[in-house]
């Protein structure tokens, strides 16, 4: 019952953003996982229109935190309100006690405000003075950065880099689907955009996360994708090209963000066990953002994508 129910939200997101399937999988991978996604491509290619499509296509709430470098950290946890009738203080919740939170832009605000943010995406309480409010159980941040434009922006440091369970590169559509979103866009003018009749109940979810954790993997498998980590962090064992090109690896929770997600995309392919190609399909998703490459790959021209496709050549799979 919850796969058809998944099958049919993926169907939804698919109707909503067109072109791009890679994408509305990994929305309900993050979700299945219980994991944040930063999505990094240029203006316009439907990033907040598909975070919008998921929220309406799920039970609960939304909201969407334009990231600006005036930003405080209470404009998203909220702040004590002085109420004079009664002389006491009374807390206002903010943005982040929605379900589902767009972050759009998230590298325009300062260090203090993504502080804040970790705080709630990794610990999933936020605090103000002395008190610690726990956040929604559905809890999930979908951040946005746009890579044309430096300007006025604050690069997310790596450790919140890490608390992402993917980071997703968008790109442009070719002519074919870029004639569908023209009648699309029509089709809504004239009509209004669709809505999923019947979204997705917060509690099936977590009966499908259960069900996630409970696929099976053979120990081989498990193996090979420890040590495909392993690789991140071990490079001149495999490549004396991969330890010039690598300077730190990725840490234990790429790990277990890459089980959590071939666990999720087997489940979303309706298989009750992860195979090597569950692995390879998100593996570059997983890490990207947790590696950090040397000068060396830089002047190579080397990015992180590269790396990691090369790691998946020279580690043996089962």
């Amino acid at each position: 019952m919850a796969a058809e129910q998944f099958q049919a939200l993926r169907n939804y997101l698919d109707s909503q953003v067109l072109g791009q399937p890679d994408f509305t999988e990994s929305l309900l991978v993050a979700l299945l996982a219980d994991g944040h996604l930063l999505v990094e491509g240029p203006p316009g290619l439907a990033k907040t229109r598909a975070v919008n499509a998921l929220a309406k296509g799920v039970e609960g709430s939304f909201h969407r935190v334009q990231f600006t470098p005036d930003l405080l950290p209470a404009d998203l946890t909220g702040t004590d309100i002085y109420r004079p009738e009664t002389g006491e203080f009374v807390f206002q919740q903010g943005p982040l006690f929605h379900n589902i939170i767009l972050a759009d832009e998230i590298n325009r605000a300062p260090a203090k405000v993504q502080s804040a943010l970790l705080e709630a995406m990794a610990e999933r309480q936020i605090t103000v003075g002395q008190k610690t409010y726990p956040l929604p159980a559905l809890f999930m941040v979908l951040a946005t950065q746009n890579p044309l434009e430096q300007e006025g922006t604050y690069p997310l440091p790596e450790a919140q880099l890490d608390r992402f369970l993917m980071h997703l590169n968008l790109d442009y559509p070719n002519a074919d689907t870029e004639r569908d979103i023209l009648r699309l866009t029509r089709g809504e003018e004239l009509q209004g955009q669709a809505d999923m009749p019947q979204p997705l109940k917060q509690q099936d979810i977590f009966n499908a996360r259960k069900e996630v954790l409970g696929i099976y993997m053979d120990e081989a498998v498990e193996n090979y994708l420890v040590q495909l980590v392993i690789a991140t962090r071990e490079p001149s064992f495999y490549s004396s090209d991969l330890a010039r090109w690598l300077n730190y690896g990725a840490s234990p929770r790429a790990t277990i963000a890459l089980d959590r997600c071939a666990r999720a995309r087997a489940w979303l392919q309706q298989r009750d066990f992860v195979t090597p190609d569950d692995i390879h399909a998100v593996y570059a998703k997983v890490l990207r953002h947790r590696i950090i490459l040397s000068y060396q790959a830089e002047a190579d021209g080397i990015d992180a994508d590269q790396v990691l496709a090369q790691i998946i050549q020279l580690v043996p799979a089962p």
